[in-house]
């Protein structure tokens, strides 16, 4: 069930990011980000948070925002977190396609992902699959922790078209 996050979710949500930051592969955050400036991002006053949550657990995360202000506000962007024992288990795909319900539900034309990480294989698969176009190729704009300097890519898809 996905359902919108609680002030109670605070410690299963943690949970969740913790090791994705940490590991600093997939997002583009400080990977020394502490608990409280996480927690404080991901549960913005900006942001819809919500979380999927299966017999009691809380397995994923995502938030929707407007992407930019002004003339751009007609475009959300999303984060999408699952946890680490949860993944391969389409909890991804469920956010997401929550996610763009609700955007259109919301009045929004398109959702676009600014800077999906090139190396994170699943994620761009994913997105493709699920109607996404790359519109956008950044080179070496990641410093990944492993890899080195490696792309990263826009993402946007169109919500006007059925």
């Amino acid at each position: 069930m996905i359902r919108p996050a609680r002030p109670e979710d605070a410690d299963a949500i943690w949970a969740i990011l913790e090791p994705v930051i940490r590991e600093g592969e997939t997002y583009a955050i400080n990977r020394d980000m502490s608990r409280e400036d996480a927690l404080a991002y991901w549960l913005s006053p900006s942001h819809r948070t919500f979380v999927f949550e299966e017999d009691g657990q809380i397995l994923g995360t995502y938030y929707l925002r407007t992407n930019q202000a002004g003339g751009g506000s007609h475009v959300c962007n999303c984060g999408y977190m699952a946890s680490p024992a949860a993944r391969g288990r389409g909890i991804a795909t469920k956010l997401c396609l929550h996610s763009l319900d609700l955007a259109r539900e919301l009045g929004y034309r398109a959702m676009q992902f600014n800077f999906v990480i090139s190396t994170n294989d699943t994620a761009v698969r994913l997105w493709q699959k699920l109607g996404f176009d790359i519109v956008g190729r950044l080179p070496g704009a990641f410093h990944h922790p492993r890899l080195g300097y490696v792309d990263a890519l826009v993402f946007y898809q169109d919500l006007t078209k059925a």
